[in-house]
């Protein structure tokens, strides 16, 4: 089976790749020939991946699934949550993020958190939603090399190191998007 995965990042498509089964043909934004930025308006995680899948579907008319993450710090009332990926600007500069978010909780001693991962699916004229999440803190400063986005801050509980310092095999098993993802794969098995 061919499926399209709504998204331009290497990063991510990398990951969701090693947790597919064989059997499907996993496939970018860029492999389908759609080179734009689709636009992620809505007002919930929920929503954002609902359109990006919505999109790929209407234009290109290929099964797909879209995920939209988000990081929910507790002090920040739950920011920068929809606008995770943008939380510095439009740029989408995991850096420039890094560096806001760790500024706004330079003085605070609540620092726990949670990522969540929406991935909406559209197959067989059929729409679902699959969600993840992941509990942690956010670190006070950048550990690690490994992974992308905000994941060298990131601790997740009962572990020692940041998305960053774990291994791929392991962060993929534990993380929001594996446990969304696992609950897709659990679902294209039927």
């Amino acid at each position: 089976m061919k499926l399209v995965f709504a998204t331009h990042n290497p990063n991510k498509l990398k990951e969701v790749k090693l947790l597919l089964p064989k059997h499907i043909k996993l496939v970018s934004l860029t492999d389908i020939g759609c080179n734009k930025e689709i636009p992620e308006t809505a007002a919930t995680l929920e929503g954002n991946a609902q359109l990006k899948a919505d999109f790929v579907t209407e234009h290109y008319g290929y099964p797909c699934f879209a995920d939209d993450t988000g990081l929910l710090v507790e002090a920040l009332n739950g920011a920068p949550g929809v606008h995770t990926a943008r939380y510095a600007g439009e740029q989408k500069n995991a850096l420039d993020n890094i560096d806001k978010l760790l500024g706004q909780l330079k003085n605070e001693a609540n620092r726990e958190a949670q990522f969540k991962t929406v991935i909406a699916l559209n197959l067989e004229g059929q729409r679902q939603l699959f969600i993840g999440t992941v509990k942690g803190v956010i670190t006070e400063r950048m550990q690690g090399t490994k992974g992308f986005g905000y994941d060298p801050i990131f601790k997740p509980n009962g572990h020692n190191g940041t998305f960053a310092e774990l291994p791929l095999t392991t962060k993929n098993k534990i993380s929001h998007r594996g446990i969304a993802i696992q609950k897709l794969i659990t679902h294209l098995k039927k």
